[in-house]
């Protein structure tokens, strides 16, 4: 049953309508009585010096764009090869502060909080670029800095957190928009936690508070892709739409989440997933909230709703919206959004920030919107562009947005900020920046032909922003390269996600055909073989030989047809150790690979000697790669005799541990002669037959390693974690039988800080060894992330 209503949403949000309507008004004015025109020209003709070159420094400006295309890093090494690096961070990371910390470019502290940041950033950079880093921004970057701060479970945490939500963003969502948003939204709030710490604050204390607003910042930043963007895009029926608006404003009035009760839709399952996480996130939130701001927090998150809502119900085909019904919701929604992120954190309230927020919002949301106007038409969205694109030559009265937009402008440098020449500086390079992006990925006639349907009647004050546009230099942001590298890398990996899967399910599916063996003539019966194909055709994930596929054939350039045999033998001296861990002897286990054992459905002897046979079967394979130098087969079935030495040596130290706590040492040397050695022989054997050097062959061993022991840790934790269902075999199987794992060894939590070790170490190594193998990095992101 709900609680009693607490949040009082109407006198809340008509307290905030009449703020947001003053301010309009005032804007308004500007635009008619064009007041923000001159005080612009003077602002700009004092702008224009730092940013107005000389024809002959034009070449600088041909380096920039070729730097630019090129990406990231070759556009940092542009601006420090330039000199051009401190002013660049200095004017991002000014904006930063003023758009998301709320804070004034005047402020002592404020500049020297800027200053550390810069030096910081630029550091980093610097050594990215010295190292010769490719990557940044990564899964490594992020734990490695978590390891730093003793954050390693928040970041674990909201690790699987983003990995789950991009598994469910429905098509008709921008899945890659849909994680930078709620990225930015989590470090938006991770800064705040920053910003509101003093330096006395220890260690520990600055931990948990970062921990507490990573989590923090996540459950807030669901919002934007499972409530925005959901209600945005053509995802759910309109009776979904209601049912679902009417599900979030009972929960933002009651402060409770009601049960999903009976859903009547078509997409039941996506809703159920998205209620039981924003649940989870409402319920994370309303328990971090302290007595003083909870109401403050509902308010404003009420507020941000219902003009989010007010917005969404326009219809473009209704042509008698007034300025102040196209306006104010915008004010409202793009204020209240980031006012609330103080409210998350519960921090004690500014007057300063809210003031300068509550202003500043409606300058982003019209830049974006200026920025998205024909994605929005298109979808027949209500923004002040749209409407005015559709409207204006019968509707006189309806403002210019676009005019409106530099009246905000005018607002902010001298009202808000009081001439503050930083400001003023920052805030025009930021116009200028939107318009120079817009025009070129438009393209010149488009671009000017947009302008020629916004101009207004100040030809003169159109001219000076158009030269600007044309002539300025010096205006990038690096929030906005950021952005569009984190996009496009975002856009990679789903792109080399999705070539890993079809790697796996083809080479899988060919393993599968090469695997049968076939029965003897001579025999009527054949168990042994019989065993064996049972053994063989189970749900078997093919990883040794997949990868030896991928080595063999990607990374060293070999024919598949052949190492066709070199595949049949890693799986068939797979699957004998498997047979030979789970009998009664041994593990004792009755089902794998979702059937029964083998010594379930025959007896103990049969499947005794089918692990014989099926050893002996992969050096028979391995005799028949005839098309490599005998001498390399030689030392390839040498090393395989090793390896399998090797792993009855690990299975030994298993049976032996039994019932005894192990240290992390004697853990991670049974691991590797149980697990790791198998991912090495797939990795060496390729690398044997290409001739690869000693020192190669030693790197992959190493990478082997570390991927091993993450690997084995997984299935610790799954044994432990997971659903019996999809694994294929019971859970807790572990702990039945007395075994030292890593969980028993270390606790779920630091098995989970030791695989993610392990998997760093192991992507570190693989960026040094073989940088432009997607497969293997794809492979270790399965490592750590896989459910079975």
């Amino acid at each position: 049953m709900n609680q009693p209503i607490v949040t009082h949403t109407e006198s809340c949000y008509r307290t905030a309508e009449e703020k947001a309507t003053s301010y309009f008004e005032a804007l308004y004015n500007q635009v008619m009585q064009k007041t923000y025109v001159p005080t612009l020209t003077e602002d700009f003709h004092l702008w224009k010096q730092n940013h107005i070159r000389h024809h002959l420094l034009r070449p600088f400006s041909f380096g920039q764009k070729k730097a630019e295309r090129l990406g990231y890093h070759a556009y940092m090494q542009w601006l420090n090869k330039t000199g051009k690096l401190d002013h660049y961070l200095e004017r991002s990371i000014a904006y930063v502060y003023m758009r998301d910390l709320g804070k004034a470019l005047d402020e002592t502290a404020t500049q020297l909080s800027i200053e550390r940041a810069v030096e910081n950033i630029k550091e980093h950079m610097l050594t990215e670029i010295g190292n010769n880093k490719k990557e940044s921004f990564n899964q490594v970057g992020l734990y490695r800095w978590a390891q730093k701060e003793g954050l390693e479970s928040a970041t674990i945490w909201v690790i699987n957190k983003l990995k789950r939500v991009a598994d469910h963003i429905p098509s008709g969502m921008d899945a890659a928009h849909a994680q930078r948003k709620l990225i930015k939204t989590i470090a938006g709030v991770v800064m705040h936690a920053i910003e509101e710490m003093d330096d006395s604050i220890t260690g520990e204390a600055r931990s948990k508070k970062l921990d507490e607003a990573i989590r923090l910042g996540y459950s807030y930043g669901l919002t934007y892709p499972f409530i925005d963007d959901l209600l945005d895009a053509n995802v759910l029926t309109l009776q979904e739409e209601k049912q679902y608006s009417n599900l979030i404003r009972t929960s933002l009035i009651t402060r409770n989440v009601p049960e999903l009760s009976n859903w009547t839709g078509k997409n039941k399952e996506l809703i159920s997933f998205i209620h039981l996480e924003l649940k989870e996130a409402f319920e994370y939130i309303k328990a971090h909230q302290d007595p003083e701001t909870i109401d403050a927090f509902f308010e404003q998150a009420y507020v941000f709703f219902q003009a989010q809502e007010v917005d969404r119900d326009k219809d473009l085909a209704n042509p008698n919206y007034t300025n102040e019904e196209l306006f104010i919701p915008v004010i409202l929604k793009s204020a209240s959004s980031r006012l609330i992120i103080r409210s998350v954190i519960s921090a004690e309230q500014d007057e300063g920030f809210d003031q300068r927020t509550f202003y500043y919002g409606i300058y982003n949301q019209l830049a974006d919107d200026f920025t998205d106007m024909f994605d929005d038409l298109d979808e027949g969205a209500v923004t002040p562009y749209t409407y005015y694109l559709t409207y204006h030559e019968s509707r006189p009265d309806l403002i210019n947005p676009f005019e409106l937009y530099w009246a905000v402008i005018a607002h902010l440098i001298h009202d808000v900020y009081h001439s503050d020449l930083s400001t003023c500086e920052v805030i025009l390079d930021r116009a200028i920046n939107g318009l120079k992006r817009y025009k070129n990925r438009m393209g010149s006639k488009a671009y000017n032909e947009v302008m020629q349907l916004f101009s207004f009647e100040q030809p003169e004050f159109n001219h000076v922003i158009q030269q600007m546009v044309k002539k300025a230099d010096d205006v990038d942001f690096f929030d906005k390269l950021l952005r569009d590298h984190i996009i496009l890398s975002l856009k990679k990996q789903s792109r080399e996600q999705e070539a890993f899967l079809d790697t796996i399910k083809h080479v899988r599916g060919q393993i599968n055909n090469y695997l049968p063996i076939a029965k003897s003539s001579e025999l009527p019966v054949d168990s042994i073989v019989e065993g064996a194909n049972y053994s063989l055709e189970g749900d078997g994930k093919r990883l040794r030989p997949i990868m030896t596929w991928v080595m063999g054939v990607k990374e060293f350039g070999l024919a598949e047809s052949a190492i066709v045999p070199l595949l049949k033998s890693l799986e068939y001296m797979h699957t004998a150790s498997l047979i030979f861990d789970d009998l009664p002897s041994q593990d004792n286990a009755t089902f794998r690979r979702g059937n029964p054992t083998l010594h379930e459905v025959h007896n103990v002897a049969i499947a005794e000697l089918t692990g014989l046979f099926l050893t002996q079967k992969a050096i028979e394979e391995q005799t028949h790669l005839d098309q490599f130098d005998s001498h390399l087969v030689l030392q390839l079935i040498q090393y395989t005799a090793k390896v399998t030495a090797d792993m009855c040596k690990g299975q030994a130290m298993d049976l032996d541990a039994k019932g005894k706590q192990l240290c992390l040492k004697e853990l991670n040397q049974m691991c590797f002669y149980k697990t790791g050695i198998g991912f090495e022989a797939a990795l060496v054997i390729p690398s044997i037959l290409a001739k690869a050097s000693d020192v190669e062959i030693a790197a992959w061993k190493k990478f082997a390693y570390h991927a091993g022991i993450a690997f084995q840790i997984k299935d610790d934790l799954l044994d432990v974690e997971g659903d019996q269902s999809v694994i294929g075999k019971p859970i807790g199987n572990d702990a039945n039988h007395d075994k030292s794992t890593y969980v028993s060894v270390l606790s779920v939590e630091g098995a989970k800080k030791e695989m993610w070790d392990h998997y760093c170490i192991a992507l570190e190594l693989l960026e040094e060894i073989s940088p432009k193998n997607p497969f293997l990095k794809h492979f270790l992101h399965y490592i750590v992330n896989r459910d079975h």
